[in-house]
């Protein structure tokens, strides 16, 4: 069995510790996540939907079986409630909240839940579930969120060496600027774990990273593998279904049924890997707009502004991806990666556990499966994904990985500890 880093050591009271709750039915898991593939299908993009449904869905299955301290809610007097309904109940009433013009799509799948629980014990549940769903509302609704992410035109740099430019083709205002002033859903605050600053741009890190993103990176690079190619497009989600949301859900749902975890467990593990996701990505964006580095498009096409003897401009180079509109440091897919694979390890009290990823392309291209021997292995190549990709450096990715696990250490410690 691989042993989780020392740096964990401090934890290791939690680590791996499940509830003494009955293994889970393949129809009670099936709930979880059912809830999990509506969330796919309404908020494919937005990871702060998964983290307030697993929240509440841990919440609900918690009130009545009572194995670990809540994250947010505690419902009295829940003995003897279905769980399956609790949980079914709060994802119901979340995501109808945020999604309303799905919600008959949502009350089709809650009705067919609910089919074969006995009547009393689905009406005690379902109240146990709308109570929790209502307060995780109230606890979000001024979390600092806005309607609807959009472009930020009051977001503008001089264009000076180093600092952030819209990037080609979109040449847009950056999004996500509000981030680091939202509410985290367990940290302190977003900038707990903020990331050390990036090399300065006359560094030798810097220059051995910019030539390998110019050189790898290239939309019409020579050097780069088609495996790395195919990989690069396969986690941006290029022809590919599903995205780096789906693929970790995608992953906790598969290992907690092959680990055969309680409904319980099954709920937390959902939870702790979403709520890593959010406050890791926050991390990592709140982090981007306090150091507003370039991304290596402008960086490279712009060298010859660095000061840098070691780099030379190419003002026509262009990376294989589109880069995302913000600034580069440091990187998002290397954070929520190392968050969410930190979080499962943690949780489970190992890494090495196989699993397997396939992504869905269309015709006439073929389906894409990859094994794993473990989180960490999937994490890694995501986060190179983007090197490869040319929209980040190595540091970028090494800063979030320092960063991220450390969100997902404190999560894992503070939250949902066994009673």
């Amino acid at each position: 069995m691989t042993k989780v880093p020392k740096y964990a050591a401090g934890i290791g009271l939690i680590v791996g510790t499940l509830a003494c709750a009955p293994m889970a039915s393949a129809q009670s898991a099936n709930v979880l996540g059912e809830w999990n593939q509506a969330l796919q299908s309404a908020s494919p993009v937005l990871w702060r939907p998964y983290a307030m449904v697993h929240i509440a869905m841990f919440d609900a299955i918690n009130s009545i079986e009572r194995g670990y301290t809540p994250f947010r809610v505690q419902v009295r007097g829940s003995a003897g409630a279905s769980p399956e309904a609790a949980a079914a109940q709060a994802a119901h009433d979340i995501l109808s909240a945020l999604f309303p013009a799905r919600q008959a799509e949502f009350s089709e799948l809650l009705d067919s839940q609910l089919t074969g629980i006995p009547l009393g014990l689905a009406r005690q549940g379902t109240a146990i579930g709308r109570r929790v769903a209502a307060e995780i509302l109230t606890w979000r609704q001024n979390d600092g969120w806005p309607p609807m992410v959009s472009p930020d035109p009051t977001y503008v740099l001089p264009p000076l060496p180093g600092l952030w430019q819209p990037t080609p083709p979109a040449n847009s205002f950056p999004t996500f600027t509000f981030y680091g002033q939202a509410l985290p859903f367990a940290l302190l605050t977003p900038t707990q774990f903020l990331p050390v600053a990036p090399p300065t741009l006359t560094s030798e890190r810097y220059a051995a990273d910019f030539n390998e993103t110019k050189a790898v990176g290239s939309a019409t690079s020579t050097v780069r593998m088609p495996e790395q190619t195919l990989l690069a497009q396969l986690f941006a989600g290029v022809n590919a279904l599903p995205n780096f949301i789906g693929v970790w859900n995608n992953v906790t749902r598969d290992v907690a049924e092959g680990q055969g975890l309680s409904l319980l467990d099954t709920a937390r593990l959902f939870a702790l890997v979403n709520v890593s996701f959010n406050d890791g990505i926050q991390t990592s964006f709140t982090s981007k707009f306090v150091y507003d580095l370039w991304r290596p498009v402008t960086a490279i096409r712009r060298a010859n502004e660095d000061l840098n003897d070691a780099t030379e401009a190419d003002p026509a180079w262009t990376p294989l991806l589109g880069t995302p509109p913000y600034p580069t440091y440091a990187g998002n897919a290397a954070c929520l990666s190392a968050a969410a694979s930190r979080a499962l390890a943690l949780a489970l009290g190992r890494d090495d556990i196989a699993f397997s990823v396939t992504w869905i392309r269309p015709a006439p291209l073929p389906n894409e499966t990859r094994q794993y021997t473990g989180f960490a292995q999937l994490a890694e190549q995501q986060a190179r994904s983007r090197v490869h990709g040319g929209i980040h450096f190595q540091f970028d990715s090494d800063a979030s990985v320092s960063a991220c696990t450390q969100v997902a250490d404190y999560i894992v410690a503070h939250y949902m500890l066994p009673r």
